[in-house]
C-alpha cells in the first residue's frame, strides 16, 4: 500500500449499469473485491448470469497496487484497458468491473469499442457508493491487570480502533492503529517493555 497514503476509497456494494450503443447492449457489473479468489468468484457469477453474452470484458485494481484487465475476445486494447483506465480515473481500489456485451449487429470499430467500454464502466463507477478505509497496523499487547488504565489511555492517545480485550491470567488487547501513529506507539511500547511495565507486544500490517 506504499505511496497511497493512510486512507483509500473502495466501493461499498455492487452496482449494475446498462445502456445501448449502436444496437449493442453493454452491462457493467461492479463489485468490491479484495483478492484474486473474490475476483474469480465474481466473474463466475457474471458469466453464469449472462450465459449467452458475446463478451464479458473486465478489469480490477486492488489496494496493494495489483491490477488486471481482459478483452475477452474483443480486439486487443479495446475493452479491458478502457475499463481499467476508468477505474484508475475514479481513484477507487479493491474494485472489479465486468462489462458484458450483447452484439447488436452493428460494428463499432476500434475507437467506438474503446469509448463504449470506457463509458459504460465510468457510469457504473459514478453510481457506486464509496467506503473510506484507513490503513492500519494491528498491535497485540499483553499486560498485567494493574496496567489496564495506562494502556487504555495510551491506545486512546494513538487513535486506536477496534479494541478487543481478553482476560486470562494476564490481559491481552488487539487494536488497529492508523499508520501515522504506529511509529510513536512502537517507541512507547518498546520503552514500556524495557521497563517491564508490559509483558510483550507484536504488530502486523492490515487495513480497516
Amino acid at each position: 500500500m506504499s505511496g497511497r497514503g493512510e486512507k483509500y476509497n473502495e466501493p461499498l456494494s455492487p452496482v449494475t449499469y446498462e445502456g445501448k450503443i449502436k444496437r449493442s447492449l453493454f452491462i457493467a457489473d461492479l463489485a468490491p473485491v479484495h483478492n484474486e479468489d473474490e475476483s474469480k468468484n465474481f466473474l463466475s457469477q457474471i458469466i453464469s448470469k449472462y450465459r449467452d453474452a458475446t463478451h464479458n470484458c473486465r478489469a480490477y485494481i486492488f489496494s496493494n497496487g495489483s491490477e488486471y484487465s481482459s478483452d475477452d475476445g474483443e480486439p486487443s486494447g479495446t475493452a479491458g484497458k478502457p475499463i481499467l483506465n476508468a477505474i484508475k480515473h475514479s481513484g477507487l481500489v479493491n474494485v472489479m468491473i465486468v462489462v458484458t456485451r450483447y452484439f447488436g449487429g452493428v460494428k463499432l470499430g476500434t475507437r467506438g469499442l474503446i469509448d463504449a467500454y470506457g463509458m459504460t464502466a465510468a457510469k457504473a463507477l459514478e453510481m457506486a457508493e464509496i467506503k473510506e478505509c484507513i490503513i492500519t497496523q494491528k498491535f497485540f499487547i499483553v499486560l498485567e491487570y494493574s496496567q489496564m488504565g495506562l494502556i487504555t489511555r495510551l491506545l486512546e492517545n494513538n487513535n486506536a480502533l477496534n479494541l478487543k480485550w481478553e482476560y486470562n491470567e494476564s490481559v491481552s488487547v488487539i487494536a488497529d492503529i492508523p499508520v501515522d501513529f504506529c511509529e510513536s506507539l512502537t517507541r512507547e511500547l518498546e520503552e514500556l517493555f524495557a521497563r517491564k511495565i508490559i509483558i510483550s507486544f507484536d504488530k502486523n500490517l492490515t487495513a480497516l
